[in-house]
């Protein structure tokens, strides 16, 4: 599959422009920090290193937020991160917020997603109120293979004030965390949003994420035919299409709501 990693220049070089970029998006606003939910990803594994590194660990505040459906590991995984970087950090069960959020509804059947987005949303609801009490503001963990899928949850684990990794398809975000002396088990470990039970992301897209980067980057971010994509990747054209679809389906969360236009005179 493409190989997108950098080379070491470039590694270091992108480092420190995300770190400097985490610095000029709390001073831009006046914080005193930041708040950051750990999950036990690479992900927001990636991003804690970084921020601890930009703003100093007395300036990052870990908020790990299971839910019911959150495995055990990934939790310890969650906490494990905090304590090694010595950032402090609390840990706030979601699931009676998300129970009386949904049992509020009348009629509510618990559909699987329309519950799953309410963790996310619910989740970004703690993130807003400790960084509106501490003066802090609150970063994304979001990464480009994520972003141009649409594979995020609506005002939910996309509410967040910066994404540092943004720009960084999964393949750049595993090597960017093994340089920043991640632990290997996370910087490789699976990825899942959790929201539900034995989810994946792998295996709700469909794709491995080496070939969603892969079509990403020469497709959507390239300008390269299906059909030429198809050949250079040796991929099924279907895989190519997917792609392009979760990408055309998900404008409308890369956008600002939209209003109507002003009336022609």
């Amino acid at each position: 599959m493409l190989d997108l990693r950098f080379s070491d220049d470039e590694l270091r070089e992108r480092r420190d422009h995300i770190e400097t970029f985490i610095q000029d998006v709390v001073a831009d606003a006046g914080a005193d920090g930041a708040v950051l939910g750990l999950s036990g990803g690479v992900d927001s594994t990636t991003t804690a290193y970084l921020a601890a590194s930009a703003l100093g660990t007395e300036n990052l505040r870990g908020l790990v937020l299971p839910a019911e459906v959150s495995s055990d590991g990934n939790m310890s995984d969650a906490e494990r991160v905090a304590e090694d970087l010595g950032i402090e950090y609390d840990v706030v069960e979601i699931e009676p917020i998300v129970d009386a959020l949904v049992d509020a509804v009348p009629g509510s059947d618990r559909d699987q997603t329309a519950v799953g987005n309410t963790r996310a949303r619910v989740r970004g609801v703690i993130n807003y109120y400790v960084a509106n009490e501490e003066n802090r503001v609150v970063l994304g963990t979001g990464n480009r293979a994520e972003a141009l899928t649409g594979y995020y949850t609506k005002y939910g684990d996309q509410a967040v004030d910066c994404n540092p990794i943004g720009n960084l398809y999964k393949q750049q975000v595993r090597q960017l965390a093994k340089h920043l002396g991640a632990p290997e088990d996370l910087a490789e470990k699976q990825a899942t949003a959790e929201l539900w039970a034995d989810q994946t992301d792998e295996d709700e897209l469909g794709l491995d994420y080496d070939t969603i980067d892969a079509i990403l980057a020469l497709h959507v971010d390239g300008d390269l035919s299906p059909a030429a994509t198809e050949r250079a990747l040796d991929v099924d054209r279907d895989a190519v299409t997917e792609v392009r679809e979760l990408y055309e389906a998900s404008k409308h969360k890369r956008a600002m709501p939209p209003a109507p236009a002003d009336p022609t005179p």
